[in-house]
Formats: structure tokens, sequence, C-alpha cells
């Protein structure tokens, strides 16, 4: 795990500056890779490669990167980790590759020499960002992996090409223009991240998961990229093959078991300390379950505990980590500590990137690094296997809301949302009082509101992308006359849109599912554990996302996701295997930072910071009455759990700290 900065230039200037320039992108990328510095360049062709390393295999000067192919055809930089790697070096031995160290990097480089980099990549099980030379064609191609696990940011300026881990590689070059693109503006305001392939800036773009670019002439215009890999396609190939399949429940898991232990197994393999991050859910649960049952040892495990109820799962992870024997750590941090970490997020993420769970993300990120460099993780069993209530909520309300007349629906809808959450939680609170604690919903009032958004809109699917959206109209909080004069009049096309209104042979909840690991995975969630882990230099591996998981759960049948109310059905038919009943079934606990309170309490006088006049005449573009007006709704209880004032909160701060231009 590591991070990488490169440029491809055809300006003479550039060219004689090439090695500072790129030891001084890779030098922000630092905490990437603590362990090790490399640089490689080649002035005549205009082509440079910066390197951090955070040595995880073969920590010998072996591993050390720039490296060359053994032929010296290519060059490469390499983020991730290739997990399948030593099932590769024995082909390749057995073709006739000698090999010098244990590294996966050479492994790779020498796939490269001997079968090609498109045919290459298709071998490849892992977790990946790749830059590579061509020294016979002079072409340079980016790499990214299947689902987007690892990031690459791709920006032009006329003659000049920059590729980076992380944006602040690229910002650091005192040639790139930090121009904002006001066009993504609207989408992040309802998502709560900017969606791939755009960038905050307009020169930059996201290369998509699954994509890789070639590039042979910096001053062309920058080319298109090409899939190498498609979820989309994945979804429609399995469900075309379930059709046909005639198995047994039993044998459906039992595959399944399979490969999860062989994604786990391969991503035991480390020669730093490694260990797992425990939340006491069930994805996590079954991950550390099939880690302890592969270990020679017992496994350390990792949880945070909050002092507020509603984020704290240290009781439940207490009792999977002693059921399962491993060497449990919970680390209880109070709501100063994790705040403490707000004025940060913008340079930790370097665009706006509005999801509060990155607090808690950050903090066990940071408390688990003192023990160990990699860590599993249960990340992508909400996204496979349809844990997110959403999915089947939307289902069955899009069914209802369709057997209605239009102008009832709309009423309908209309007459949830006159009250706010906190209303309708106080109402579900006293009608609930009988029943335990622990058996009562969570989170009415915010669940009702998206019944509402689903009942006004004008369009079924375009209802769904209500249930996501943090500002349910974001326009009204953007000034037009400034978005025209910035030419941002109109948002751009939107995947999760395009997704939902195609592919006809998934049901409603897949399409739901599809959209969600198109764009929310690589966008939101991994992102977010990438940005969280490395800013510590921890490598996080998510078994979960092992493309062949991915790809065998499209091929099974959606009672495996769903069933009889229960989600996740076949990762808790799984985790019954390892668990009693009392863990593996326990119901699905949706937590939710407590924003609201954060704003309203330990971060009052940050917000009202950002929300001066001075702080908001740097963004013309934003609406300040309407900033204040949802400031006075979330200070009096009235804008549910503030989530929406937290993005516009996020966007004013990556502002200041940034100072882009409009």
């Amino acid at each position: 795990m590591c991070g990488f900065a490169g440029i491809l230039t055809t300006r003479d200037a550039r060219r004689r500056d090439l090695r500072d320039s790129v030891a001084r992108m890779a030098s922000a990328l630092r905490h990437r890779g603590p362990d090790d510095a490399g640089t490689w360049l080649d002035a005549n062709a205009g082509i440079a490669f910066g390197f951090r390393r955070l040595a995880i295999l073969d920590l010998s000067p072996k591993g050390h990167q720039p490296m060359p192919s053994p032929s010296g055809r290519y060059v490469l930089v390499f983020n991730g980790e290739i997990y399948n790697h030593r099932t590769l070096r024995g082909e390749l031995e057995r073709a006739g590759c000698r090999f010098t160290g244990h590294s996966d990097t050479e492994v790779l480089a020498t796939a490269f020499d001997a079968w090609g980099i498109t045919a290459t990549l298709p071998r490849l099980a892992g977790m990946f960002a790749i830059a590579a030379w061509d020294l016979q064609t002079r072409t340079l191609t980016l790499i990214r992996d299947r689902l987007g696990k690892k990031p690459l940011f791709v920006a032009r300026a006329p003659g000049l090409l920059w590729f980076a881990s992380e944006l602040k590689a690229i910002a650091s070059d005192p040639d790139f223009g930090r121009q904002a693109d006001l066009a993504v503006l609207p989408a992040y305001l309802r998502y709560l991240y900017v969606p791939a392939p755009q960038s905050i800036y307009r020169d930059v773009v996201k290369l998509p998961p699954g994509h890789l670019l070639s590039v042979s002439d910096a001053d062309a215009a920058l080319p298109a990229s090409r899939a190498w890999w498609d979820v989309e396609q994945v979804a429609d190939a399995g469900v075309a093959a379930r059709r046909s399949a005639a198995r047994s429940d039993a044998d459906y898991l039992d595959g399944l078991a399979a490969l999860i232990d062989q994604a786990t197994r391969e991503r035991l393999e480390s020669d730093v300390p490694l260990g797992a991050l425990l939340s006491g859910g069930i994805d996590s649960a079954l991950v550390v379950a099939r880690m302890q049952r592969l270990a020679s040892g017992p496994v350390r495990t990792y949880t945070v505990g909050f002092d507020a109820e509603s984020i704290d799962e240290t009781a439940q992870a207490e009792a999977v980590a002693a059921h399962l024997g491993t060497t449990h750590t919970s680390i209880r941090i109070d709501s100063a500590d994790a705040l403490a970490l707000v004025p940060g997020l913008p340079r930790l993420f370097d665009e706006p990137h509005a999801d509060p769970s990155n607090i808690p993300t950050a903090v066990v990120c940071r408390s688990a690094r003192r023990d160990i460099t990699v860590a599993l993780c249960g990340d992508g069993g909400d996204d496979v296997f349809a844990g997110y209530n959403r999915y089947e909520l939307g289902r069955r309300m899009l069914a209802r809301l369709d057997a209605l007349p239009r102008w009832l629906r709309a009423g309908a809808g209309r007459a949830v949302l006159a009250l706010d959450a906190d209303g309708w939680d106080r109402i579900a609170r006293a009608l609930l009082a009988p029943i335990p604690a622990d058996r009562r919903p969570h989170l009415v009032g915010e669940r009702l509101h998206k019944i509402g958004r689903l009942a006004t809109a004008t369009q079924p699917m375009e209802g769904y992308r209500s249930l996501r959206a943090a500002w349910l109209d974001p326009w009204m909080l953007l000034r037009a006359d400034a978005m025209a004069g910035a030419n941002a009049g109109t948002e751009p096309a939107d995947r999760v849109l395009q997704i939902l209104a195609g592919h006809p042979e998934l049901s409603v909840p897949e399409r739901m599912m599809l959209s969600d690991q198109a764009t929310y995975l690589s966008d939101d969630l991994l992102a977010k554990i990438d940005r969280a882990s490395m800013a510590v230099g921890l490598e996080v591996r998510a078994p979960l996302l092992d493309h062949r998981v991915v790809e065998y759960a499209w091929g099974m049948p959606a009672r495996f996701k769903h069933r009889d109310g229960v989600t996740k059905w076949a990762l808790r038919a799984l985790l019954a295997r390892d668990l009693p009943r009392s863990l593996s079934e326990r119901p699905k606990r949706w937590f939710t930072m407590p924003v609201r309170g954060w704003l309203t309490g330990g971060l009052r006088e940050w917000t009202e910071t950002l929300l001066a006049p001075d702080s908001l005449r740097e963004l013309p573009f934003l609406e300040p009455r309407v900033l204040h007006d949802e400031w006075r709704r979330v200070q009096e209880g009235r804008a549910g759990n503030g989530h929406a004032l937290w993005a516009a909160l996020q966007l004013i701060a990556w502002w200041r700290e940034w100072r882009p231009s409009a």
C-alpha cells in the first residue's frame, strides 16, 4: 500500500524540472508511504514517476519502486496489493521467468513483460492503482482496480499531464490552476461526495473503477478511458446465469464460503503486524470468524467505542471477540476527541466529502495503527448482499405508491414531510414505549421522510435517488446567476439514474444495489476508508469485496440477500456456523453519527465561523439565506440529523482550506 504521482509533459521547461517536480508531488503523499521513497524519469520522453512506499511484502530494497520490468520495456509504480501474486508467480516461473525478491510488484512487472498489460489485468485479484510507462511505444497506461478501492486522479493542462493517488499531490504543483468545477456541486450536495469521473476541480478527473487510460501525447486532448471490468455487465451476466442454475441453498452457501475463505486467506499474507477492525456487526464478525479459522494463533481485533450510545458497539464487538477467541482491544473515545478531527477533514479528503462516518473511521484507523500495519475489515457486505433497508423499503413503497393516483400520492408525501424527523421520532417513542428498546425500529423520522420523498417524486426511480439525498433540492442552495456565470447551469449526467432506468432484467432492489456498487461504494465508502487509513499509514483489506465474491453474489438468487424480512441472509447463515444465534441473528443495528448534537454542541463555534458573512463571501455561488435558515432548523430540531447542513459546512471548510478559483 503506497502512494504515487507522476508527470507527462512536452514543455521544455518542465522536462528540465521533472525530478524536483515529481519529488515535490510524492512528498505530499508521505503519509501513504512512510517507509521509502523513489523517483524515476526520462527527460527526453517527458515522463517522471514519484513514489512513497508503505512496506507490506518484501521489506527489502527488492520491493523498491518505481520498478522496471525484467526486460526493461516497462517502468511502473503500483499502489495496492495483488492477493493472488503467489499463484501468478508460479505460472510465470513455469513459463521460464525468474525472480529476485518476493514482492507482488515484481510479479506485476514480470507479468506485463510476459503477457502484456491488457492480458494481465483479468488475471489479477486485488486492489490497485497502477501507472506504467512503455519505453517501446512511449505510452503511459493508468489503471484502476475493478471496484475502485484505490484512487487515481488525472489532471491536464496544455502540454502537461499529472496523475496521482491523491489530489493534494497534483495541487502541490505551481502550474496547476485549482479551478473549481461548480457543475458538480448539485450532485455533491445530494450524495455527500463528488461522483466519478468528475472531481471538484474542472481539469481533474477520477479514473473510474475497472478502467484504464492510455496516453502518448500530452499535447492532445485527454482520451476516453475504457473499461476492462464493468460491474453492470457482471450484474447482467449473473442474473442471466442463475436462471439456468439448479442448485440447493446449501450448495450456494458452500460455494460462497469457499470464496470468502480464499479471499480471506490471501489477505492474511503480510510481513508486518496484521489484525482486523471489528465493529460488532454481521460483516466484520464474519470476516474475523474466517480469519480466526485460518490463523495459527489469536487474531488481533480492534473496536473503538464512543460516549454516544447511538454509535457505540463495543459490547457487541467484545461478545463476538470473546466467543471467537481473538486478542481484542476496545478503545473508548469521547466526543471531544472525535470532533477534534473535524477541522482536518478538508485536507484529509482533498475534495468535499461529507459522510459523517468519516470521523469514527479515522478514529478507529488511528487507534489500530498503534499496533498493526494491516487490518482486514467487513466493508462490502451491505453493498454486495443487499444489507441496506432502503432496497426493500424502496421496492415496497414504489409498488404501493404506483397503485395510488398521483394527486393522492403527492399529498400523502407532503403530509409526511410537514412534520420534521425529530417530531416523528417523538411520536414513535411514545407509541412504541411498551416495546424493549433494543427491539424498537431506529431512525423512524428519517425513514418516514424518505417515504415522503418517494411519494413526492415525479418519477418513481428519481424517488429512490431521494432516499439517498441530503439536500432534496440542491439547487435551492445555489445562486442561479453565479452558477450560470461559471458555466455550471446544469449538472452532469447522473449515473445513479441511468442505472436505475436501465437493466430491465434486474428487479427494482437489484437495480438499487447495482447503482450503489457502481457509485456510492467507490466514491463514498471506499474513498473514506482509503483516506482515513492511509492518513496514518494503515492498509485496510476487504475480503467481501473480492471481485470473485462480487461476481458469485450476482449469480445467487435474490432470496440469499433478503429472505423473510432478514437482510444479508447468506452472510448471516455463514456466520451462524461460527457464532451462536444470539450473536449471528441480531437485528440489523443502524447507527448514525449525532451530527445535530455535534453542530449544536462542540462544533457550534466552528459552524458559526463558517456561516459568518466574511466566510460566505468567499463562496458567492451559495445562498446565505438558505444556509442560515437551515442552521436555525438544526438548532430548533426541525432538520432531522443535520446532514444537509453538514454537507454545506464541509464544502465551505474545504473551500477555505484549498482556496480554489470559481
